[in-house]
């Protein structure tokens, strides 16, 4: 059972087949029909004029980015967002983007003034600002609809793009309740990865206006992100968009009834309320040894990540009974 991450997903046997059997050409070339297929499929399907599959949620964020802004141009995010914290530094290393972070407020989203305050002059002295990000969901929680359409406005009365890094922007639609293009339809452009709770073994689309996807597509060549029959993994792909969406309802589910279980444990503090998808916060006592706990655990074949507060991520791979099973082996463990 392994708690860390929905990352660690395996693909269903239903991917497995379709990589099996997936009509193949050289990608480079445009020449693979799967690819393509994903390609104008999910292009359509998110309310965009093109797509590109890329190999990574991080790839795409980079080409995302490389694509909306030159060398000494500036994007706004948040201090807690993926693309600026846990990406190694990419847009600026390889983009010689400058990130402007935010401070994130409780709920994931990010203060309109701050970001206003945060947009430089034009004024030669600055680095210019090009773009706004955002990422939903962002640690579990999901940015309202209502917030979406004022960060539109927003980026409209100053001129700016917005890009939203959507890794489980699924997550965010299935806990809403809507239809994906409620989401994306405020984006300029958006990142979709399928190797999360989708399940699917590799892969994440970026999607934008057939110019964009242009530019995205030379620097994907010139970062060596150019794959060749990518069929085999597009086919996978495909399938996490179009038949594992509704596992997510299930995840999400999971997680209520694992943060519950958490809350009547003494030593573990956690509000079951803030937990809207499939990712679960929990701060544990300082007298407890975290290290220790994941050690016992990890000896019961379950796998979490020896961090406080402790992440635990639930996926398809996780059961209801999984879920049991770690709240009883914590609760022993633990008193």
């Amino acid at each position: 059972m392994d708690f860390r991450s929905d990352t660690v997903t395996r693909p269903t046997q239903a991917m497995r087949t379709a990589m099996a059997h997936a009509e193949v050409g050289d990608d480079v070339y445009g020449d693979d029909p799967t690819v393509n297929d994903l390609e104008q499929w999910a292009a359509e399907r998110h309310g965009f004029e093109a797509a590109l599959f890329t190999t990574s949620g991080t790839q795409a964020n980079l080409l995302g980015l490389m694509a909306h802004c030159q060398r000494g141009d500036e994007y706004l995010c948040g201090q807690q967002a993926h693309n600026f914290k846990y990406e190694a530094g990419g847009a600026a290393v390889l983009g010689s983007i400058q990130p402007q972070p935010v401070e994130n407020n409780p709920d994931g989203t990010l203060c309109f003034d701050k970001l206003r305050m945060a947009i430089k002059p034009d004024d030669f002295h600055f680095a210019q600002t090009k773009l706004l990000s955002l990422e939903n969901t962002i640690n579990g929680k999901v940015l309202p609809l209502a917030y979406l359409q004022k960060a539109r406005n927003f980026v409209d009365e100053h001129g700016l793009q917005l890009h939203l890094d959507g890794a489980r922007v699924y997550n965010a639609a299935v806990a809403l309740n809507v239809d994906i293009k409620e989401i994306t339809q405020y984006f300029d452009s958006i990142t979709v990865c399928m190797s999360k709770g989708l399940s699917a073994p590799v892969g994440s689309l970026l999607l934008g206006t057939e110019e964009y996807i242009a530019r995205a597509r030379r620097v994907r060549k010139m970062l060596g992100g150019g794959m060749r029959q990518a069929g085999i993994l597009a086919a996978a792909a495909k399938l996490a968009l179009t038949e594992q969406v509704t596992q997510l309802a299930t995840d999400h589910a999971n997680a209520k009834r694992l943060a519950v279980g958490l809350q009547g444990i003494e030593l573990f503090n956690i509000n079951p309320d803030y937990v809207q998808t499939n990712l679960v916060f929990a701060k544990i006592d300082d007298s407890v040894d975290i290290n220790l706990l994941a050690d016992k655990l990890a000896k019961e074949n379950i796998i979490i990540t020896a961090t406080n507060p402790v992440r635990f991520a639930t996926h398809k791979d996780i059961s209801t009974e999984d879920v049991d099973t770690l709240i009883a082996k914590l609760s022993e463990l633990c008193n």
